[in-house]
């Protein structure tokens, strides 16, 4: 049984796709009160992050889980995974989360936290699903809910990121934090420096539409040239929702998940705090594998998606995973991924160990990579298509032991992304290039 709303990562109004409308939303809010009302959860929290149109979408959910009798705690722009972490410590019966992570402004989505802070039971979601198929019908006037804005939960989540963390962890380091203009714009700025960093705070002028615009996580050029030019010792660059940490290092070069999952996991290693392996995903880079490896971490793959990481980590009762986007899971701290909390995992290894960033990657050597993006038109499917299926077979020929290939959609973008990897750097691209253009003439 398929879902018709709910994808891996909540339900998305993305390019290319039905955006989410306040109607939509309104009804969202209305199937998901009722769920939630029936069996006996009346408390819903529901935070955004700070694209323009969470102000519209956080209306019209909190007009439908009132209609259905179910009272409705307001976060204002808090991250992901402090909304898991609230909705716990509020004691909620569930949490709303209004972003679409690292995408741009005008792209939304809507995600659900359970009371445990984790992601919503399949079972609930079908649920939802068959009520939005139905009309609204509100609850009475006296059972209707109310609404009312949680002030400190800003100060709340602060207060957590810190407790987790020796005071004073990073004092005598230099950080840029760069916040994508998103959700953690007043938080991550502050978490740092009250753990005794000296903080250089970019991107963090939010106004609606600047959301990921050329900063943040997917986009750290900027960050890159201000840490050298600030002769900081590391530069930390959030998404939009605050769930994605990449870092640079001292000397202005990029360090992704799947070096940071690296110097966190080794460095539970070194302190007997490393609870089983690791879980990376099919994206995950060769390089993590055999530094693992070459440690007796175990390792395994997970599917894209950091709800597949936690999936296989929770089946094995391991503790740390991630993806190379950077997503980075470590379940001793926080049952989600965190981009703050990772960020101070890394710091606290370089303050512990004296060691710079450059110095803790460096025993994880990267194999070439070469990814691709091919926008997809709705109605199109290319890789149901004979002759990319072909084209896709002589790649893995061509390739052979020496390296591999993976395609796959997007699960957040209409895009098919083509991705290479190997030793041989040329060989790679010319094997991503003409899987890529193939796939293209049918897209």
């Amino acid at each position: 049984m398929s879902k018709k709303y709910f994808g891996t990562d909540g339900i998305r109004g993305l390019v290319g796709k039905p955006p989410i409308t306040p109607e939509f939303a309104l009804k969202l809010g209305w199937a998901a009160g009722k769920v939630f009302a029936e069996n006996g959860n009346r408390k819903v929290l529901i935070g955004k992050d700070t694209r323009i149109s969470g102000y519209m979408l956080e209306t019209a959910l909190e007009a439908g889980l009132i209609a259905a009798g179910v009272d409705v705690g307001l976060l204002g722009p808090m991250p992901t995974p402090a909304i898991a972490y609230l909705t716990k410590t509020f004691r909620a019966d569930a949490g709303i989360v209004i972003s679409a992570s690292h995408n741009p402004y005008y792209d939304n989505g809507i995600k659900f936290f359970s009371k445990d802070g984790t992601k919503l039971p399949d079972e609930i979601e079908y649920q939802i699903e068959d009520l939005l198929e139905q009309d609204i019908t509100c609850v009475s006037s006296e059972l209707l809910g109310k609404a009312f804005r949680i002030n400190d939960a800003a100060g709340r989540y602060i207060e957590f990121c810190k407790s987790r963390f020796a005071p004073d962890t990073l004092k005598g380091m230099k950080i840029v934090v760069d916040s994508a203009n998103g959700a953690t714009y007043h938080i991550a700025p502050e978490v740092f420096s009250e753990l005794g960093a000296k903080v250089i705070p970019i991107f963090n002028q939010p106004d609606g539409l600047n959301i990921n615009k050329m900063c943040g996580a997917t986009h750290t050029a900027a960050l890159q040239k201000i840490v050298k030019a600030e002769n900081a010792h590391v530069g930390l660059a959030l998404d939009g929702d605050g769930d994605r940490i990449i870092m640079v290092d001292e000397n202005g070069v990029e360090v992704d998940g799947d070096e940071l999952v690296f110097i966190i996991a080794r460095h539970a290693l070194k302190q007997g705090k490393l609870n089983g392996g690791v879980v990376g995903t099919l994206m995950s880079n060769l390089g993590l594998e055999v530094a693992l490896k070459n440690l007796s971490i175990p390792f395994k793959r997970a599917k894209v998606g950091d709800r597949y990481v936690m999936q296989l980590l929770k089946e094995n009762n391991w503790s740390i995973g991630g993806e190379s986007s950077g997503h980075v899971i470590n379940l001793e701290h926080i049952p989600t991924g965190d981009g703050v909390v990772s960020a101070i995992q890394v710091l606290a290894a370089m303050v512990e160990t004296g060691m710079s960033l450059s110095e803790l990657k460096s025993g994880m050597e990267k194999y070439p990579q070469k990814l691709i993006n091919i926008r997809v038109s709705d109605n199109k499917y290319p890789l149901e298509v004979d002759e990319v299926k072909i084209a896709i077979a002589e790649a893995e020929v061509e390739l052979g032991e020496a390296g591999r290939i993976l395609i796959r959609k997007s699960g957040t973008e209409p895009l098919i992304r083509v991705m290479t990897e190997g030793k041989d750097s040329d060989l790679i691209i010319s094997v991503a290039e003409k899987v890529a253009q193939k796939v293209t003439e049918f897209a």
